[in-house]
């Protein structure tokens, strides 16, 4: 929008229309997603440990190229999970495992970059925080007014 303005003051986007209605509008949704996206890796990191700690716990037997899987062998009343086409169960099972935590891993690191979304936000919004770098120096006059 600056490129078609020659006075500064006179069209500055700070004071136009789209500054004061749409521009909070975005960031309230920007930071509402980023909560959104905070829950929701953090419940699939929950939801990838659960089911990892079910799988440490499996039972395997291979029955005519299936295998199956229970979590209480001596329960017969025990869920059964079965996975066709599955010879060897012990290259299953890792598999599976290291998919989850893979799973658990990633959703974690994704977790984080919410949080960290969420963090700049409110630190912009509720306090005075910089995430930019300084690229020239602060001029006697410019650290008089920021002291205070």
């Amino acid at each position: 929008m600056h490129l078609f303005c020659v006075p500064h003051s006179l069209c500055s986007w700070k004071k136009s229309v789209f500054s004061f209605f749409f521009f909070p509008a975005f960031q309230l949704m920007y930071f509402l997603l980023s909560a959104l996206g905070l829950v929701a890796c953090i419940l699939a990191v929950a939801f990838s440990a659960h089911h990892y700690l079910q799988m440490t716990k499996f039972t395997c037997d291979t029955i005519l190229e299936s295998c199956q899987c229970k979590l209480d062998t001596a329960d017969p009343l025990s869920r059964t999970f079965v996975y066709q086409d599955a010879a060897d169960c012990d290259s299953l099972t890792s598999m599976l495992n290291l998919y989850l935590l893979l799973q658990m891993v990633l959703n974690l690191i994704t977790a984080l970059v919410c949080l960290s979304a969420c963090f700049v936000m409110w630190k912009h919004r509720y306090q005075v925080f910089y995430v930019g770098v300084r690229f020239y120096p602060l001029t006697a006059t410019e650290g008089q007014r920021q002291k205070v």
